[in-house]
């Protein structure tokens, strides 16, 4: 891993207007790489953009669960009815092309110095939820690096390894040497922790500094996006709320 900036983007789920406001924030801060955790598409209406937009900037991406089913021609018999509904909707949305991009994305990656999965390492096609410090204890028995970016969960915090496993919510941290951290990026496109803008991580390696960056964008539009597909309302509501 080369000594710049790096902006970790996590569950962008076809956010159009969150996505565009966190790129146009992270390069006023200075950002020179983009790297993905996951769900690029699902919930949102402007699934096919947000790819674009992803691949263009040959950002480094691992597939997330939404990714997965909305390129593979799987049961949706163990989703829930709305987010089903939304993966069906998704896949008419996206060309042949998009779909073989989305089917090759690897479930883990490492770069120098850090880890990159959507949900966990123990099990990664599993897709299992990390809520507590049990189940990042579980997971920290596969991570070998010091680092590891994630999300899934939709709320950033972070996960610091050093004997026992404890949880903090993450705003900025220095890193410290001789432990293991599990890094959620919060979610570009569907914040779940009660805050509804945007969120997403800047990661500097030589300073060993993670920073957790809010940025707001016109909610309105995304809504009005929603509701105009035809997708379930409650997806337009969840976004004003952060949940």
């Amino acid at each position: 891993m080369h000594a710049g900036k790096y902006a970790l983007l996590g569950d962008v789920h076809s956010n159009l207007e969150a996505l565009t406001a966190v790129l146009k924030d992270a390069r006023e801060q200075g950002v020179t790489d983009y790297i993905c955790v996951g769900d690029v598409v699902g919930y949102n209406a402007d699934p096919a953009e947000c790819l674009e937009m992803i691949r263009e900037m040959c950002c480094v991406c691992v597939r997330g669960n939404h990714d997965h089913y909305c390129s593979h021609d799987e049961s949706l018999d163990d989703f829930h009815p709305l987010a089903a509904n939304v993966i069906d909707w998704t896949r008419r949305q996206l060309t042949s092309d998009q779909i073989a991009y989305l089917k090759g994305l690897r479930l883990t990656h490492k770069l120098s110095g850090i880890t990159l999965v959507h949900s966990t390492l123990d099990m990664p096609e599993k897709w299992g939820y990390v809520f507590d410090t049990l189940e990042a204890e579980a997971h920290f028995n596969y991570q070998n690096t010091s680092v590891c970016f994630y999300g899934h969960t939709h709320v950033p915090v972070i996960y610091e390894k050093e004997g026992r496993v404890k949880r903090k919510t993450l705003t900025s941290l220095s890193l410290g040497l001789g432990r293991k951290y599990f890094i959620n990026t919060g979610s570009v496109g569907q914040p779940r922790d009660g805050d509804p803008r945007a969120a997403y991580v800047i990661y500097s390696p030589t300073e060993r500094l993670v920073e957790l960056r809010r940025i707001p964008y016109d909610i309105a539009i995304t809504q009005e996006k929603i509701r105009a597909a035809g997708l379930p309302e409650r997806l337009a509501k969840r976004l004003e709320l952060g949940r």
